[in-house]
């Protein structure tokens, strides 16, 4: 990790001019000039402010470094805590500047919540604590834990700032809080222990006086040694400083008046206009630039405004936007999965050819647009960089041995608690930034954001292209409101996942469906298809005996599996792609249970292989003639973007689930349910020309369509019945628990993934050639299935089963009458006849059938339409 960074031209140390003024010199680790440089403050109570490099603050950063430097810190408390108290501990950072570090630190712990301090207070919310910075411009510290509990109990509580100066602000917090909830164990995180001798001590008395354990746990450690007076000289020199910013011309963003358009192109306060050399004399005066990237003067002053845009990051509904209330590891994992897709948001508004590209965040909110910012660096060619707005005021000295180079000064725009002020850009204004995006949160997208003089117009006049992102501004419900409410929907809970239900590894698939494992729902074959026939009963209300496949049968399918992997292979490759390139570059996978998972889960096994995405994947109910599980779409609304979301099946017969689905998601919408949802699936074969997403169209043999539940993790088909599902649940399904020594499910899915190298080359060519193609559906499946009903004299499309995996599932499930063949249909229909041989049922060669193979459910059935042996007989 590099830490020289931002040490001046010429490999100056930023903190130079301040050390030959003041007197002030920084002592100890090598590391230390790397991480910090000095300015001045406009602060009554201290004089100089070191000013970190890696914290994202001050200095534009690369947003990896930002990021990783805290979350190295937090890898070290880990390693100093161990399991049992990693497992334990909360995690707590200081407003405003350390809000962002105390977020990764917990990430580096990785199983810690979240809490940071906050100036802001939230109407509604009450206080859990707080405390003084008595050094800081703005001292009281609320804390706002939508859970109280967050800060009770006993394990370690770790506290991050970014520097630990005099140690007054850690003692005030523990003391504070060790007296409302006390704990063993206390861990304080900052980047640079920057204590002087005379304090080093406190922490350890203070540990002894309230009984506890506290650690200290920094990157670099020295200390500031300040001459005598400096507080009073350096209060002159920014006086001075100032004064010959206003004499030069220099005018307060605040002040600027006019649209836009008439805004001077550089409305930044420049205290350096008249420079003074270390005599005091006044030097040439200039504008403030950034060395790196120096931008001339005249330049910036005839240049248009720059064009603003604003981009819809689709940010989570109910996702926190930072730890003011708490952020958890389940809001963590949460975020994570949504990032590449708001990212890819961002980098569409950002011009292709910016070489130089800001991520600027607001205050408090540092952690959200830092991750941001991170997710941008690997995804865009232009070099990235992180910092953000502060209240806290510090001179600007165009020199490069100072650290704050130039400022943009613009008025509040969060309607802030203690009224209007100033508030800071740093180190903006002439660093040569072909774009800046401005990520706020929404109570501080505001009429003065936008206004002639905020920080929009503010930030126009020193790049191009501006582009604005707002995080929705998260605010808890009172504590116990669900439960209070009668009108509100019960909660919902997590997916269900393996090893607890399903065989598939847990971060397969997640599955929206309650448990039914102890209910007995299984009927014979013969009694479901008369009551299904009847009227009495539906499909969805009972579940078939499961098929407990003969030694021949599985040999049948491994040989299978053997034949067909490759196939499989790309078109499990073909859709995946198809559905990257033109759906979402980073989808939510949901795949329509049980046949659809299987593919779900190769899917998101091929974006890992080829691209490197984790991508979520869940697996719903959808049940014909009843829809999809709207339950289980509210749960996706409220977890991601509807618009990311994929439906995924295994193969198309007749095309009836492709229009469930369409009524389906049609019908949430118009009753209120969140929009956005797209109702076209993709799916591994579409034989019947329904879809125009699939990974082929040839009807072949699938394995997973050859077994039940012991190709599908284990799960039976879902149910839906009244008695067992209520209107706030999940439809249901069983784990069979008892079939896993035959179970082949994570078999099958190696088996294909192995083949993923050797098909790679091949899925290139063939997504080429297939984007470019006409796709519309025909459904011509449809329509040979309505053929096919009139011309066998059944009348009904839905006893009509037509592809390979249909038939098979009316051998498996149903009571079949006849199976239609393709005259010449080879090894892929193998099993169906060896299924149709168990089951006495004829298989008939048809010349110009469009599918491999047709099952015939038996129409009109009754139990005497069977023989004595249960088989079906000639009708």
């Amino acid at each position: 990790m590099n830490n020289a960074v931002n040490n001046g031209d010429d490999g100056i140390w930023s903190g130079t001019w301040v050390a030959e003024r003041l007197g002030v010199e920084l002592v100890g680790d090598d590391a230390l000039t790397g991480l910090l440089g000095l300015a001045l403050r406009r602060n009554p109570k201290r004089a100089h402010l070191l000013v970190s490099n890696v914290l994202g603050k001050h200095v534009p950063q690369s947003p990896s470094v930002v990021h990783g430097h805290g979350f190295a810190l937090g890898r070290r408390v880990r390693e100093l805590l161990g399991a049992e108290e990693t497992a334990e501990a909360v995690v707590l950072g200081y407003a405003e500047t350390a809000t962002g570090l105390g977020h990764s630190v917990a990430d580096g712990l990785g199983t810690a919540p979240y809490l940071h301090s906050t100036r802001r207070p939230v109407a509604g919310v009450a206080q859990a604590g707080g405390f003084e910075e008595s050094h800081s411009h703005a001292t009281s510290h609320l804390l706002l834990p939508e859970d109280p509990a967050l800060l009770v109990g006993d394990g370690p509580l770790v506290l991050v700032d970014d520097e630990f100066s005099t140690g007054n602000t850690v003692l005030n917090t523990i003391r504070a809080l060790h007296e409302r909830y006390p704990r063993r164990r206390y861990v304080v995180v900052a980047l640079v222990d920057m204590r002087s001798a005379a304090d080093a001590g406190r922490l350890d008395d203070f540990a002894r006086e309230i009984g506890a354990r506290v650690d200290l746990v920094t990157a670099a450690s020295g200390t500031v040694r300040l001459p005598e007076g400096v507080l009073e000289k350096g209060q002159e020199l920014v006086a001075r400083y100032e004064a010959a910013g206003v004499a030069s011309g220099d005018r307060s963003a605040a002040g600027v008046p006019g649209p836009i358009a008439e805004l001077p192109a550089s409305p930044v306060d420049v205290a350096a206009d008249a420079r003074f050399d270390a005599s005091g004399e006044r030097g040439t005066a200039r504008q403030a630039t950034t060395a790196p990237h120096p931008e001339d003067d005249r330049t910036r002053r005839t240049r248009p405004p720059g064009h603003m845009s604003r981009v819809d990051l689709c940010w989570p509904r109910g996702l926190p936007d930072g730890g003011r209330h708490g952020f958890t590891p389940k809001h963590r994992a949460r975020l994570e999965t949504a990032l590449p897709a708001m990212t890819a948001r961002l980098a569409e508004a950002i011009p292709e050819d910016a070489a130089r590209v800001l991520v600027l965040g607001f205050e408090e909110l540092m952690y959200a647009p830092l991750r941001l910012a991170r997710e941008l660096e690997q995804v865009v060619a232009a070099e990235v960089r992180y910092s953000t707005t502060t209240r806290s005021p510090v001179l600007a000295v165009d020199d490069p041995g100072y650290a704050i180079r130039s400022r943009i000064v613009f008025p509040a725009h969060d309607d802030p608690a203690d009224g209007p002020g100033e508030r800071y850009a740093y180190n903006v204004a002439g660093s040569g930034f072909d774009a800046v995006v401005a990520v706020v949160d929404s109570v501080a997208d505001t009429r003065e954001l936008h206004a002639p003089d905020g920080l929009l117009s503010q930030l126009a006049a020193h790049t191009p292209h501006v582009v604005l992102a707002v995080v929705p501004s998260y605010v808890p419900e009172p504590l116990y409101a669900a439960a209070l409410s009668e009108e509100r929907p019960a909660m919902l809970p997590e997916p269900l996942r393996g090893p607890a239900f399903s065989s598939y590894p847990p971060e397969e698939v997640g599955w929206l469906l309650q448990d039914l494992s102890d209910v007995t729902l299984e009927a014979p074959t013969e009694e479901r298809e008369e009551a299904i026939q009847s009227g009495g009963a539906h499909y969805a209300e009972s579940l078939p005996v499961e098929y407990q496949p003969s030694e021949q049968y599985q040999e049948l399918f491994h040989a299978a599996l053997e034949t067909s992997a490759a196939r499989i292979a790309q078109a499990v490759g073909v859709v995946t792609e198809t559905v990257i390139a033109e759906r979402s570059p980073r989808p939510v996978l949901v795949s329509l249970a049980r046949a659809g998972t299987p593919v779900g889960v190769l899917m998101r096994r091929w974006a890992q292989f080829r691209h490197g995405l984790d991508l979520p994947h869940y697996a719903v109910s959808i049940v014909r003639g009843r829809g999809i599980d709207a339950n289980a779409l509210r749960w996706l609304a409220a977890h991601h973007d509807p618009r990311d979301v994929v439906f995924v099946d295994g193969w198309t017969g007749k095309g009836a689930i492709t229009r469930e689905l369409a009524a389906a998601i049609e019908e949430f919408e118009a009753g209120g349910g969140a929009a956005g949802f797209d109702a076209e699936i993709a799916v591994l074969a579409d034989p019947g020309s329904c879809v125009r997403t699939y990974g082929t169209r040839d009807d072949f043999l699938i394995p997973s369509a050859c077994l039940n539940s012991t190709v599908s993790g284990l799960i039976s088909r879902t149910v839906l019945r009244a008695d067992l599902v209520g209107p706030n649940d999940f439809h249901g399904a069983k784990f069979y628990r008892e079939l896993a020594g035959t179970d082949v499910s994570v078999a099958f899915l190696d088996a294909v993934a192995a083949r993923f190298p050797e098909v790679a080359d091949a899925v290139g060519g063939a997504v080429k050639e297939l984007l470019a193609s006409d796709r519309t559906p025909s459904w011509e499946g449809w329509r040979a299935v309505e053929r096919i009903s009139e011309e066998y004299g059944i009348h009904d499309v839905n006893l009509v089963k037509p592809g390979v995996g249909e038939t098979t599932r009316v051998l498996l499930r149903r009571v079949p009458w006849k199976i239609l063949a393709r005259a010449g249909a080879g090894a892929d229909l193998d099993h169906v006849r060896l299924l149709a041989g168990q089951r006495g049922v004829p298989v008939e060669e048809v010349a110009d059938l469009p599918y491999t193979c047709v099952g015939l459910i038996h129409p009109q059935f009754t139990r005497g339409a069977t023989g004595a042996d249960g088989k079906a007989v000639t009708v």
